[in-house]
């Protein structure tokens, strides 16, 4: 029985020894879970602060891009009512134009007949001075296209959030 009692006591002190190595073991193990777990939730973290970060840099991108389409817009509406005010006066000129001629042809014919009709004259004259209109109008249209067309140049080239400024830097 003593032998018994020996072997009890020493499984008991095995058991114990386990025991013990199993607590160290687990609270080591929990410490580097602990550990490891407080690293990984810093890295999620940081990786939800830099999403957070870019979500509000697409958001900024997008608001220029959306201003900057309505500011191209806002010129595709002032360039086509400019070249409709331009059509309109080159109409005018071409009209007043063929007027001049048809008057001009008038008074060849009355010249070669030796009829001088006063009227036939006064109608040139005036057909003459609407031409010029015309064509002062005209110039003044297409010197203003041109002119707005080259201050949209000028803005974009001054604007340095432009996509074109930034391509080309690129």
């Amino acid at each position: 029985m003593s032998q018994i009692n020996e072997l009890e006591a020493r499984i008991t002190a095995a058991l114990d020894r386990i025991a013990q190595g199993l607590e160290a073991r687990q609270d080591n193990g929990a410490e580097t879970a602990g550990d490891e777990l407080a690293t990984l939730k810093q890295q999620l973290e940081d990786e939800k602060l830099a999403n957070a970060q870019l979500e509000e840099r697409v958001r900024t991108l997008h608001d220029k891009l959306a201003a900057q389409e309505a500011a191209n817009e806002q010129g595709r509406g002032e360039q086509a009512q400019a070249m409709r005010k331009l059509d309109s006066d080159l109409q005018s000129l071409r009209k007043a134009n063929q007027q001049l001629r048809d008057n001009n042809q008038a008074l060849r014919e009355a010249n070669q007949s030796g009829v001088a009709e006063p009227h036939l004259i006064n109608k040139s004259m005036l057909a003459e001075l609407e031409g010029l209109r015309a064509t002062r109008a005209a110039d003044r249209d297409e010197v203003e296209a041109v002119l707005a067309e080259l201050g949209q140049v000028i803005g974009a080239a001054a604007d340095p959030e432009t996509p074109n400024s930034k391509t080309e830097e690129a």
